[in-house]
C-alpha cells in the first residue's frame, strides 16, 4: 500500500477505530507502525469503540504532518470542537487502558457464546478475531417454508418473526451481521440473552 501510494501520489487514510478490540492471539497492527507509512498517510483512532463513547464524537488523527494540518484546516471550518466535559472524559479514558481490557473481555465472551448458539442451529458462525460484530452467510430458507433471496429478506424475517435485530449485507454475497452490544449487566445476563436468541432460532428449521 505504501509503495502504491508513493508511485501514484495518493494519500492513505487508515481507519483504525476498532484496532483495540481484538481477541485471543491477535495483536493490533497500526498502519503507522510500518516503515514509510508516515511519508504517505495518517491513521484515525476513535474513543467510540475502545472506550464505549459512541456518539460523543471524540477521536484523533496522527501521522504525516501535512495531512494532519489539512485535517485540522477542514475541521476548523466545520465545527467548534467538543465541550470540556467530553474532553476530560476522554483524557480519563486514555489514562486508564484497563477500561479497554475489560471491554475486550466482555465482547470476546459474548461473541464466543453467540457463535456457539448460532452453530447449534446450523449457521456457519465463527467467533471473529476483532470488533464486536459477527458476520455469517444466511440460510437458503426454512424447511417447508419461505426461501431467502437476499440477506435483506432474511433480516426482515428475523425482525418480523423472531424479534431479533440483524443487519443485512448483500454487497459481497448474502451475509448477515449480529452484534454483541446488547444490553446485559453481568455474564449471567449475557447468557440469558444468548439463550433466548438460541431458543427463538430453534423454533424453525433452517436450510443451508
Amino acid at each position: 500500500m505504501i509503495k502504491f501510494a508513493k508511485e501514484n501520489s495518493v494519500v492513505v487514510i487508515s481507519d483504525e477505530a476498532y484496532a483495540a478490540l481484538v481477541y485471543d492471539d491477535v495483536k493490533p497492527l497500526s498502519f503507522l507502525s510500518v516503515s514509510g507509512a508516515k511519508e504517505v498517510g495518517v491513521a484515525i483512532q476513535s474513543l467510540s469503540k475502545a472506550y464505549n463513547m459512541t456518539g460523543w464524537r471524540l477521536a484523533f488523527v496522527c501521522g504525516n504532518e501535512k495531512i494532519v494540518k489539512a485535517f485540522a484546516t477542514v475541521k476548523d471550518n466545520n465545527d467548534s470542537g467538543q465541550f470540556l466535559a467530553i474532553q476530560y472524559a476522554g483524557i480519563h479514558c486514555l489514562e486508564h487502558p484497563e477500561i479497554t481490557e475489560k471491554t475486550k473481555e466482555k465482547y470476546s465472551r459474548r461473541l464466543g457464546l453467540l457463535a456457539e448458539a448460532l452453530q447449534s442451529v446450523g449457521f456457519k458462525a465463527e467467533k471473529p478475531k476483532g470488533t464486536f460484530y459477527l458476520y455469517m452467510p444466511i440460510p437458503k430458507g426454512i424447511k417447508g417454508g419461505e426461501s431467502f433471496a437476499s440477506a435483506e429478506a432474511f433480516s426482515q424475517f428475523m425482525i418480523r418473526e423472531k424479534l431479533i435485530s440483524t443487519v443485512p449485507w448483500d454487497d459481497a454475497g448474502a451475509f448477515v451481521r449480529f452484534s454483541a452490544t446488547f444490553d446485559a449487566s453481568t455474564p449471567e445476563d449475557e447468557k440469558k440473552v444468548i439463550d433466548e436468541i438460541k431458543k427463538r432460532l430453534s423454533e424453525v428449521e433452517f436450510e443451508f
